[in-house]
């Protein structure tokens, strides 16, 4: 399944990004998840979107953040 990704990442103060609206976790972890939970996380982006609407994003992925969420998944 393809990502969710628009190539205009940036994170709210929640770690979501204002692009795509995945959890930094999420995005983190997409490569390693199964189909199904891919299909979970397409399905919460409208509702996400709609949430967050007009949300700003503060700040960038940096390597540290990715390496932190990174390490959750083991």
């Amino acid at each position: 399944m393809h990502s969710p990704c628009v190539a205009k990442c940036g994170l709210n103060d929640e770690d979501f990004c204002m692009g795509c609206f995945r959890h930094i976790n999420e995005i983190v972890g997409w490569g390693k998840a199964s189909e199904e939970r891919q299909q979970q996380i397409w399905a919460q982006l409208p509702e996400r979107k709609a949430v967050m609407k007009g949300g700003n994003n503060f700040q960038t992925i940096s390597r540290e953040k990715w390496l932190a969420a990174e390490g959750k998944l083991d």
